[in-house]
Order: C-alpha cells, then structure tokens, then sequence
C-alpha cells in the first residue's frame, strides 16, 4: 500500500481498511486507524494519531502531534450559503486533541479563506468550529461547545459545555464561559461568563492562578473590572480610567487593546 503512495512517508502506521488519497501528504510517525478517510490536498504532520472512523477533507493542513479520536470530521466544506466550491482551508497547529464526532469546518472566501486552529488545544467531543473561525492556543472547548462562523477565540480561554458563540464574536484570553451559556456580545479577557444570555459574573479568577497571575496583578485586574462593570461609569469613561491603570499593570493592557479593537460590535455589560 505505501508503494502506491509516494507522499507517505514509510515509517507511516495506517490501517488496511483506511482510504489515502494519493495526493495526501503523511509526515513521519503518523498513525491512522480502520476505516478513516484522508482526502485530496491533505498535509498530517509527523507523530499523528488518527483513530478509526474519522474523514479528513482538503485543503487542509494539519500539523505534528495532533491526535483525532474517532468519528471526527475534519476540513468539511462550510455550512455556508455562500460557499460554491472554492479551495479554502482549515489549517491545524500542533499538539491539538480533537475529540469524538467534532466537526471542524473550512473557510469561504468571504470570510479570508480559512479557519485556523493553534496549538496546544482541547476539543471536546461534538464541538462545531464553523467556517472562518480562529482559535488560539491553549483554550479549551467543552462538550457541545458550539461556534459560529467569523468566531475568535484568543489563547487559554476556556468555554464550558454546551456554550454557543454568535457568529463575529471574539473571546478574550482567559476568559471562561460557564455551561449553556449563549454569547451574542464580544466578552473581554479575563472574565467569567454564564447565562442566556450571558452576563458578567466578576474575573475568572481561579484561571488566572492557574496560569500564574499574581496577587498584585489580579488585583490590578480586579480594579480595572470594577471601573467596567461596578462604577457606573460610561464605556469611554470606564475605558480612560483602565488605560490609566495599565501603566503600573502591563496585564491590564491585554483589557485595553480589547476594548479598542471589539468596542464597535460590543462588549457583554
């Protein structure tokens, strides 16, 4: 079988039952299991693991380290309207662990032509990344976990089961979104999220210590969280007093440079 397939390299574990394209590229190390399809114009980077069942569609490019459990589809064309055939693209970091039935979708045209997923992060079972969504490093995607498409969501942010995401909304780094929760605004770094439809419900502060934060920088973030949810303060005001606090916080600058660039479409308050 590997004869036939010149782009897979020979140190290459694939099952009997599994169907290659030959036009797929297979780095070293990989491993696919029965029944799995791996379709034309696709790239697995070295150490892979692909368990049974799972359909891979291009262009796609996937790289080292990433382990897709059974069932998942990956680089499927978008659920979109608008898409008709073109070549866009899912592109796939390293480390990733994409688990059972995720569907993980293409880009269309309209939206840049691709969804991008970083590295480093867990995606639960039945988790939907639509067309054009990007993913950072780091976050966590909960079961049945939902994006739409055009969705952001920036590094170490963690969004529990069942959590939907509006199409165009970003998450912030280490922002946290409770179960059920229903996202139709921009939610700023460093928040703790729940609710239909979600509300704020003070930093999520046991992310923060997790991932290092310490006790004067949490402090300082929770200062810059009051001017936003607790003063009553206008959104301009609120924002001139945090941009005030980021010169003794460098982490505070991480809220601003949010604010500035999601502020049009708006923020949850």
């Amino acid at each position: 079988m590997l004869k036939e397939m010149p782009n897979v390299n020979k140190t290459t574990n694939i099952h009997p039952t599994a169907i290659i394209n030959s036009d797929a590229k297979l780095g070293s190390g990989v491993t696919i299991g029965p029944y799995s399809v791996i379709g034309k114009d696709v790239e697995i980077g070295d150490d892979c693991r692909i368990a049974s069942h799972v359909v891979i569609e291009g262009p796609c490019r996937i790289g080292k380290n990433n382990e897709i459990f059974q069932f998942a589809s990956v680089g499927a064309v978008p659920q979109d309207k608008k898409y008709n055939g073109e070549s866009t693209w899912l592109k796939i970091g390293d480390n990733n662990v994409i688990r059972e039935c995720a569907t993980l979708n293409r880009g269309t045209v309209q939206g840049g032509g691709s969804t991008t997923i970083g590295s480093g992060n867990l995606v639960m079972a039945y988790v939907h990344i639509a067309h054009d969504c990007h993913v950072g490093d780091r976050t966590i995607l909960a079961n049945n976990t939902a994006l739409a498409g055009h969705v952001t969501i920036h590094d170490d942010a963690i969004l529990g089961g069942y959590s939907l995401v509006h199409q165009f909304c970003t998450v912030g780094s280490y922002a946290f979104t409770a179960m059920n929760s229903v996202i139709s605004k921009n939610i700023p770094p460093y928040l703790m999220v729940s609710g239909h439809m979600a509300r704020p419900h003070g930093l999520n502060l046991e992310g923060l210590r997790r991932n290092g934060f310490d006790k004067q920088t949490i402090k300082y973030l929770k200062e810059a969280y009051k001017y936003l949810y607790r003063s009553g303060l206008t959104l301009d005001d609120a924002i001139t007093e945090i941009i005030a606090l980021s010169t003794k916080c460098p982490e505070v600058e991480l809220m601003v440079d949010f604010l500035k660039q999601y502020i049009e479409r708006g923020i949850i308050r």
